[in-house]
């Protein structure tokens, strides 16, 4: 029977992922890194679902210092992590990712670290666009963002949703490099999480930390990690709600360690924001709150992280 979703891949893909190499237009290319990266890397991901259920990746394609890298999994997820060469994102760096999730796909899109950003005068910036489209799922997992003492770091993060699509995601931030005496040191974060449902806006929610506003260690006080998690489309309706009342029921404790709200976001969505005292507890709770997450991708994507 002939997968509704259902499209035909070359066997070259498949060759492509298992070998770990990038795929462009449907072209091998290589991994290796060229000569200086730089200042501007974009990329572009095309997910789609294949015959049997398994989602391939159809395109990957990266600029330094973008890089992106595509392991096997034992679920029907497509995989992908993002890294850049150095490490980090140095003064000046600008990174934009375009990911497009086909009806009926998955895809899973995390980072192979925690996104450093060095002491940047003029600043660095990501953005990340996606669209997800019928019945597809996308999980945006990446590891909290560092900012180094005098960095300055903004972020976009923008996706337009089918209405039966569905959209995981986890975003934070850390106070910095706390064992090295750092915290709150940076000079400018600002983070802009925007959403669209069948081409309406459902969501559009920015945190702004600058240091020319008020000393930021004493802003945040005790905490040292801020976090978000948006659940999103009617296919996880049930699952937003579930998650909406398990922080309403949480009682409110005196200098809790943790800090957790919930907010309705368009039609049976929801947004969770916490701010916690470490970063290991954070990470546990939002896996708690994240606990379905691996049944719909076929495998455990924290098996070897947080």
């Amino acid at each position: 029977m002939c997968d509704p979703y259902g499209v035909t891949m070359a066997a070259v893909i498949d060759i492509a992922q298992d070998s770990g190499l990038w795929i462009r237009d449907s072209e091998i290319i290589s991994g290796v890194p060229g000569a200086a990266p730089a200042a501007h890397g974009r990329g572009a991901l095309a997910v789609v679902r294949g015959f049997g259920g398994r989602s391939v990746v159809t395109r990957a394609y990266a600029t330094s210092p973008l890089r992106l890298l595509m392991p096997k999994n034992h679920g029907s997820a497509a995989w992908v992590y993002t890294s850049s060469f150095g490490g980090g994102l140095v003064d000046g760096d600008r990174i934009a990712l375009d990911v497009d999730v086909g009806p009926g796909a998955a895809a899973f899109l995390s980072t192979q670290a925690s996104t450093k950003v060095y002491r940047s005068p003029r600043g660095a910036s990501t953005e990340l666009h996606a669209r997800v489209r019928a019945g597809g799922l996308l999980a945006v997992m990446p590891d909290p963002i560092v900012c180094f003492a005098g960095s300055r770091y903004q972020q976009i993060q923008s996706f337009d949703l089918s209405a039966d699509g569905g959209l995981v995601l986890v975003d934070w931030v850390s106070s910095g490099r706390h064992a090295s005496g750092e915290r709150w040191a940076f000079h400018e974060y600002v983070a802009r999480l925007r959403a669209r449902v069948d081409g309406g806006p459902v969501l559009h929610d920015a945190l702004a930390l600058r240091r020319d506003d008020g000393d930021l260690r004493e802003r945040l006080g005790r905490f040292d990690v801020l976090a978000a998690v948006l659940i999103l489309g009617t296919r996880l309706r049930d699952r937003a709600a579930e998650l909406a009342a398990r922080v309403a029921a949480t009682g409110v404790v005196r200098r809790a360690a943790q800090l957790v709200s919930a907010t309705p976001v368009g039609e049976g969505g929801c947004l969770v924001r916490v701010a916690g005292t470490s970063f290991e507890q954070t990470a546990r709770t939002v896996r708690e709150y994240l606990g379905f997450l691996p049944g719909l991708l076929g495998d455990d994507p924290w098996a070897r992280k947080w």
